[in-house]
């Protein structure tokens, strides 16, 4: 299933993404009366985990066999919110794919990297991201963000994917001149805007094997980074297995699982051309669909 958030003059609304359009949640439960567990938003859905799921199945059965048009939107005309609008913890693994640690010259980690976004940072797609004043090294990364469906602590390997709801898209944006000011990466990874994740949070089951996606990503249109979630160094199982080692992960929670070769601090200092305003980033991964981002300077 292919979650979604739009924005109405109801707030921001919850949809599913199906061939004939997007069916608007509320809507349709308010048309047909359903046990609805009241869900208002895509966290609710994910704390909801599987009963949840089995209940937005009836409900999306029972509009599609219907002719009700004006329970369906056409997903052009909509402006789309984050897939995960309100994250709890944004937990990002770095140096996560064998050839980005070569490109950095830097050696291969024995652990995961861990370093931390807010929830400032989360943007949708079609969003327009502000450059920062006092950065001219913006770089991308593309990277698959695993969200969380269930309290997770001291989970096994083996089991670990079980308390994973979904995965999504999603650009590691960061400033790399604030990055590399200090040993510590914070500043630079978490400007506002700089994790958009969208359009869709898709299921689990939908998705199947995460460790071996296709994963991309343009700028204006030109591939600059092409590879497979299978080059990781530390798989998604392991990664969700070892933070919750640590920390309790919770329903909503974001991991973003690191970014292939192919980011503008891996050039040649002399081809290092930083996004700009006027660029346009999209992140590819297979199944998941395309995140699309615009830039422009702060005003």
């Amino acid at each position: 299933m292919k979650l979604l958030t739009f924005h109405t003059e109801r707030g921001l609304q919850v949809g599913i993404k199906t061939e004939r359009g997007i069916l608007d949640i509320a809507k349709a439960a308010g048309t047909y009366h359903t046990d609805d567990p009241s869900l208002q938003s895509i966290e609710q859905i994910v704390e909801g985990g599987v009963e949840v799921l089995e209940w937005l199945t009836r409900l999306l059965t029972l509009a599609s066999d219907a002719n009700d048009d004006e329970l369906w939107l056409a997903e052009d005309s909509l402006r789309l919110g984050p897939c995960v609008p309100q994250p709890g913890k944004i937990i990002c693994v770095g140096l996560n794919y064998r050839k980005h640690a070569e490109e950095s010259k830097l050696a291969i980690p024995e652990s995961p990297v861990l370093f931390n976004k807010f929830a400032n940072s989360i943007a949708a797609h079609e969003e327009t991201i502000q450059l920062p004043k006092g950065t001219s090294q913006v770089d991308y990364e593309a990277e698959l963000a695993i969200v969380i469906g269930k309290k997770a602590k001291h989970v096994s390997k083996e089991n670990a994917l079980e308390y994973v709801f979904g995965y999504c898209n999603a650009n590691d944006l960061s400033a790399r001149d604030l990055q590399n000011r200090t040993s510590q990466w914070l500043l630079g990874k978490s400007c506002d805007g700089f994790c958009p994740v969208g359009p869709y949070l898709v299921t689990s089951d939908e998705v199947g094997n995460p460790n071996d996606l296709r994963i991309r990503s343009y700028v204006g249109g030109e591939v600059r980074q092409d590879s497979n979630t299978g080059d990781m160094i530390f798989a998604c199982d392991e990664i969700v297995s070892y933070i919750s080692s640590y920390m309790t992960l919770e329903p909503g929670d974001i991991i973003l699982t690191g970014t292939p070769e192919g980011v503008i601090l891996g050039y040649p200092k002399e081809k290092q051309i930083w996004l700009a305003a006027g660029d346009e980033a999209t992140i590819e991964i297979e199944k998941l669909g395309r995140l699309t981002n615009r830039f422009q300077d702060e005003a």
